[in-house]
């Protein structure tokens, strides 16, 4: 780990959901004082552990581990391995600080832990959460929307209270009481703007919401948390190029490498 105040080294975790390459790392090319390691998944869970991630201050995952999807069926979800979820949560409990940006909320839907350990959870199919049968969530692409700033902290130090992002955005289940608000969006998260995840994975229809019930949403799209000893921050923001180039999410992920660095 880095000892230097002024600059980072993260590991950077990527696959299970596909993204324009060269503007997302550029994000990465052009952050002061960070330098980076990419690393794909599955090969990059060899290194969550307390020993491997040593090198690293931070872990920023842009990956969607845990979901295979097929052309003709629906998606498997398989379970991690239980080796790597223990070390996962050694991790945790060492304090490693973690990233997770937008689509990695749906990582590993048969372990629920990560759910928690994120703060919410994107689902592809409607599924059980915390005890409670929960509808597939939504999406919707290039929504131009005003992000708001609602808490004074390091992660949105130097972002202004508000600005506008055309973005992704999810309707989805935030476990709002276990979570610190960083970013809420102005967009109205009810079933009517968004189409149904299940409707692409089992049916192969894009932007479809025929037939589809889902209970109105939380407009969080930033939040921080801890889990273990370990701080967390989740944004939502990310889905392509306009995005990615977008200085005021370049500094929201800057501050946030920076924010969970700190031990």
């Amino acid at each position: 780990m880095s000892t230097q105040a002024d600059h980072r080294e993260i590991l950077l975790v990527t696959k299970g959901h596909p993204f324009e390459r060269e503007p997302f790392f550029s994000i990465f090319d052009a952050m002061e004082g960070v330098g980076w390691t990419h690393v794909e998944q599955p090969a990059a869970q060899a290194l969550f552990s307390v020993e491997a991630a040593a090198p690293f201050d931070a872990f920023v995952l842009y990956d969607m581990p845990g979901i295979v999807f097929h052309p003709d069926r629906p998606p498997d979800f398989p379970a991690p391995d239980a080796l790597y979820c223990e070390r996962f949560l050694e991790l945790l409990e060492a304090g490693h600080g973690f990233v997770f940006l937008h689509h990695a909320i749906a990582g590993w839907p048969a372990w629920d832990t990560y759910a928690d350990i994120i703060g919410g959870r994107f689902l592809y199919l409607p599924a059980p959460l915390r005890g409670q049968q929960r509808q597939d969530s939504g999406y919707r692409h290039d929504v131009t929307h005003e992000i708001r700033v609602v808490a004074e902290h390091p992660v949105t130090s130097g972002v202004p209270e508000r600005f506008t992002l055309t973005d992704e955005l999810y309707l989805y289940e935030v476990f709002e009481g276990d979570v610190e608000p960083l970013l809420v969006s102005s967009h109205d998260f009810v079933q009517e703007n968004f189409y149904s995840a299940a409707r692409v994975v089992k049916e192969r229809r894009m932007f479809s919401n025929e037939g589809w019930q889902h209970q109105p949403g939380s407009n969080l799209i930033g939040w921080t948390r801890t889990h273990g000893n370990s701080r967390i921050v989740y944004l939502q923001c990310g889905d392509g190029p306009v995005a990615y180039a977008d200085d005021n999410f370049r500094r929201l992920i800057r501050n946030a490498v920076f924010w969970v660095s700190d031990r």
